[in-house]
Parts: C-alpha cells; sequence; structure tokens
C-alpha cells in the first residue's frame, strides 16, 4: 500500500530541477530551495529540501539509503510481520491438537 503524496512526482522532479538551475542566481542553497518552494506553491522548503537530499542519495551523489532500499526494507519488514504472525497462529494450532491427542478417548 503505497503512501500518497500532496505533490505529484512530476512537480517533485521539476523543483528539484528548477533549484540546481537557479541556485547560481542566489547566495546559498535554501535561499534557493526557498524562492522555488514558493514560487511552486509547495507548503514549506524543507519538504523541497528533503526531495533534493533524497535525490542526491538516489543519484549516488550522497550517502545514504537510496529510494529502492528504503521501499526493500518496508516490504521486508512487512514480509516478516506477517511471517511472525503465521508461526504464532501455527504454534497456537499445534498445542490445541496436542492437548487433543494427550485426552484419553471414550471408545
Amino acid at each position: 500500500m503505497a503512501r500518497t503524496s500532496k505533490y505529484p512526482q512530476e512537480l517533485r522532479e521539476r523543483a528539484i530541477r528548477m533549484v540546481a538551475e537557479v541556485q547560481p542566481n542566489y547566495g546559498s542553497e535554501y535561499e534557493a530551495i526557498r524562492a522555488i518552494a514558493s514560487k511552486l506553491g509547495i507548503g514549506t522548503p524543507e519538504s523541497l529540501r528533503k526531495w533534493i537530499r533524497q535525490s542526491q542519495v538516489d543519484g549516488g551523489q550522497r550517502p545514504g539509503v537510496t529510494s529502492e532500499e528504503s521501499a526493500e526494507i518496508r516490504r521486508l519488514r512487512r514480509e516478516n510481520a506477517e511471517l511472525r504472525r503465521a508461526n504464532e497462529i501455527l504454534k497456537a494450532a499445534s498445542a490445541f491438537f496436542a492437548a487433543e491427542l494427550d485426552r484419553p478417548s471414550t471408545r
């Protein structure tokens, strides 16, 4: 179940490209981020800053967990939780059937 975003992926990519293009015109990267965020109607400049950082991680320019790795970790955690639940059900069922086998039969 994917999380829906308030901002479409196309807007995110466009905003990241725009910051890269206009950054030389500003004194700092964050000034450029604030300007682009306000022009595109992005709620907070911090959102755009995070998108840029994640884009840099995905592109190999910055260390960190890539989007693909993060998605794989989430998938594996869900799978692990499901397997643990199934294991608990199987343990309970085996205990139930073992108790049934231990009862004396009424023949």
